[in-house]
């Protein structure tokens, strides 16, 4: 028999039914099994502390209790009746969940949820693994047990004590009903490089985001970057990098790319690993030298110029952080100056362009990358690289240039194709891959679904418009 995983009414609040195998001498069974528990489902949370609560006697009832850490709960002894109340700021806030857990079940509580529970027997061994070390300063919400909105049917009455009611502490009497309880507030998420094409779209989706200014925080300067005190935040989006694809090649452009897009990527994973948060950053498809059609996150690197190189080297940086998530894009459009932007210009002016039409890709729109990693943030999907662009029919940069230019009411024809050759001659130009695009078969196994390019490239131009 395998273990199974069982979502509940409260969100990341996780039941897990795991074998345990018996004999003569007793039974044994896989408390925590990380490569089992993560690949069903459950978070690879990173458990740093292990804590057991012993219960002589049938009754003892503890919390509710929402600390500031995620924790996964067992029982080595006996069982508990377990509930479970969501603490949290939001629609949820108040929510109970309650169930009977013994050997055969452990139950994942995410930070901010109230864990309580009852022991059924006398001996009673409750033991949880938590993500974060105890401190005597912590504050945090705790509700009352008997709360009236909670209604938790506990299976020996709070109100009957003696040796055979419930035994509760004197703190968890004093603890205040639900309507007086401060929600739990998640640490903010920290976005680097918000004044960017992404950062701007990551910013309309996540509006209690901090998006530190120049001034507070020199992404160039690593002095600054080591002096940054990151600890108030669990997640970290590194929307910034040098993306001045041929300015790379030249020395000063050279120098600020490997700052922006590999020592301060890697700067952030070391400090990912110290202090345990989650760090998303962004790639591009310049890691590759395009020979294949598709590529898939799994493919070996081979850039083709400085820019690529130094993106390749702050991906591997990245991976080496447990909790990551690294985005993969290409042809990135947002606010500000970006291809489309440049070609309706042309298309108003009258000009009529040659552009490129032997590098084949899809556009990847700021607003679709922002709700990407949004879902893969809130779903907690598995942490690791996921290639993520619009969908649909990949095209060179001249077709997508010619529905520009019929978006906005120019000949298609007045755009005339060119090869890269053609192109970069007499230019100093960085070389690109002629096949961008990326696979978007990992993403769509967590859920999401990209808009068609054109489609997508449409409704920028409407809102363009």
């Amino acid at each position: 028999m395998a273990p199974t995983i069982e979502r509940t009414p409260v969100p990341g609040l996780l039941v897990v039914r795991k074998p345990v195998h018996r004999d003569e001498r007793g039974w044994f069974t896989e408390a925590w099994q990380r490569e089992t528990m993560t690949a069903l489902g459950l978070p690879d949370f990173g458990p740093i502390q292990h804590n057991v609560s012993h219960n002589a006697t049938r009754g003892a009832t503890r919390g509710i209790h929402a600390e500031p850490w995620d924790k996964l709960v067992t029982v080595v002894h006996g069982s508990v009746f377990g509930a479970w109340v969501d603490l949290r700021e939001g629609a949820g806030f108040g929510r109970t969940f309650t169930l009977e857990v013994d050997e055969s079940v452990a139950v994942f509580v995410p930070r901010g949820v109230g864990n309580s529970y009852q022991a059924l027997a006398d001996d009673t061994v409750y033991s949880y693994l938590v993500n974060e070390h105890w401190r005597p300063d912590l504050t945090y919400p705790a509700l009352a047990l008997d709360d009236p909105s909670t209604a938790i049917d506990w299976p020996i009455p709070l109100a009957q004590s003696g040796s055979a009611g419930a035994q509760i502490s004197d703190k968890d009497r004093r603890n205040p009903r639900l309507e007086e309880v401060t929600p739990f507030a998640p640490r903010p998420v920290l976005v680097l490089g918000g004044a960017g094409q992404i950062g701007r779209a990551l910013l309309r989706l996540l509006p209690h985001a901090v998006a530190p200014g120049r001034d507070e925080l020199d992404l160039a300067d690593p002095r600054s970057v080591a002096a940054y005190d990151f600890s108030a935040h669990d997640v970290i989006i590194n929307a910034a990098a040098m993306t001045a694809v041929d300015h790379a090649e030249s020395d000063d452009g050279g120098r600020l790319a490997w700052r922006l897009n590999a020592h301060l990527p890697a700067h952030l994973a070391r400090r990912a690993v110290a202090e345990r948060f989650t760090l998303v950053h962004y790639s591009s498809d310049y890691v590759f030298d395009g020979s294949v059609e598709v590529h898939d996150e799994d493919e070996a690197f081979a850039p083709l110029g400085t820019y690529g190189t130094t993106k390749g080297a702050g991906d591997l940086a990245v991976s080496v952080a447990p909790r990551h998530y690294l985005l993969r894009t290409s042809w990135v459009v947002g606010d500000g100056a970006n291809f489309v932007a440049t070609m309706a210009r042309l298309a108003r002016e009258g000009v009529s362009p040659s552009v490129v039409d032997d590098q084949v890709g899809r556009l990847s729109f700021a607003a679709e990358i922002a709700a990407a990693t949004v879902h893969l943030l809130a779903g907690q999907a598995p942490f690791g690289t996921y290639d993520v662009t619009q969908s649909g029919e990949p095209l060179s940069w001249a077709q997508i240039a010619r529905e520009v230019f019929a978006a906005c009411g120019r000949d298609p024809g007045d755009v005339t194709g060119v090869s890269t050759e053609q192109y970069s001659a007499g230019r100093v130009v960085s070389a690109r891959p002629r096949h961008s695009t990326l696979s978007l078969a990992k993403l769509a196994q967590t859920g999401y679904e990209p808009a068609d390019q054109l489609d997508a490239l449409r409704a920028h131009l409407e809102r363009m418009a």
